[in-house]
């Protein structure tokens, strides 16, 4: 019994845990909860905007029922109600306002670019693949991989090149394909970046938080044949791990 209420009370914490994200994962950068406070509230508005629309279909369906004793008597006939279309009018638009204002606000903030970052990360997606370079204190490590094999992917253990990262560091990601449209997505940013060939400055930042952990990444942007086989994963590390990692792997591919 007490391993059943122990079990059944963690279960409960963790589906209310992700009831308040609103169904989107734990974010592991600053920048992810920019996102989830932006997700939050446009969910917070939408539901209270079916509120008010179910009450007044409630409304219309309890009092404007046909009468029974004159069940022929037609409502009286009116061709328009100017206060009401105004306020059809002027609400939706000052929804859609606010809505763009939070969204251009935060993505503003989201794809700020400052040269402060100590850790910069050359991202290549090419088809069907990832290849990094990370560039930290004048050391490179490269790592780049190959197809998926998806019989072998699982949370566990997830396959494709894997990125290194330390947590609490400022890092910035640097986006080039040589073929065609890929996209850079880690549900644990809670935002993705698409990857476009050609010479086009494509970057963005993040600012890692002390979260250690192994976190699934892949391309959101149907790229091909194999475009399902472009699993990658990044690690989060403490700076000490990491330092040791970049003097490893400085100036090979894995």
């Amino acid at each position: 019994m007490a391993l059943l209420v122990a079990s059944g009370t963690a279960c409960s914490n963790q589906a209310i845990d992700q009831w308040s994200r609103g169904g989107m994962p734990e974010g592991v950068t600053k920048q992810a909860g920019i996102v989830q406070t932006l997700w939050n509230g446009s969910w917070i508005a939408a539901l209270a905007t079916g509120v008010v629309v179910w009450g007044l279909i409630l409304w219309a369906c309890i009092f404007h029922r046909k009468k029974k004793n004159s069940p022929d008597q037609l409502p009286p006939q009116v061709r328009y109600n100017l206060p009401i279309e105004i306020l059809y009018t002027v609400v939706p638009v000052i929804m859609v306002a606010v809505f763009f204002y939070f969204t251009a606000r935060d993505e503003t903030e989201i794809t700020r670019i400052t040269k402060a970052a100590p850790v910069k990360v050359a991202v290549e997606g090419y088809q069907w693949s990832w290849r990094f370079t990370t560039e930290y204190q004048g050391q490179k490590a490269v790592v780049a991989g190959v197809p998926v094999d998806l019989s072998k992917q699982s949370a566990e253990n997830p396959q494709g090149p894997q990125l290194v990262l330390p947590v609490n560091t400022q890092v910035q990601f640097d986006l080039h394909s040589p073929d065609v449209i890929h996209s850079f997505w880690v549900p644990a940013f809670l935002f993705k970046q698409d990857v476009f060939p050609g010479n086009v400055h494509n970057h963005f930042q993040i600012t890692t938080l002390n979260k250690t952990g192994v976190f699934v990444g892949r391309c959101a942007e149907l790229c091909g044949t194999d475009h399902s086989k472009m699993l990658f994963s990044v690690k989060l590390v403490p700076q000490a791990e990491f330092d040791q990692y970049i003097k490893s792997q400085a100036g090979s591919a894995q």
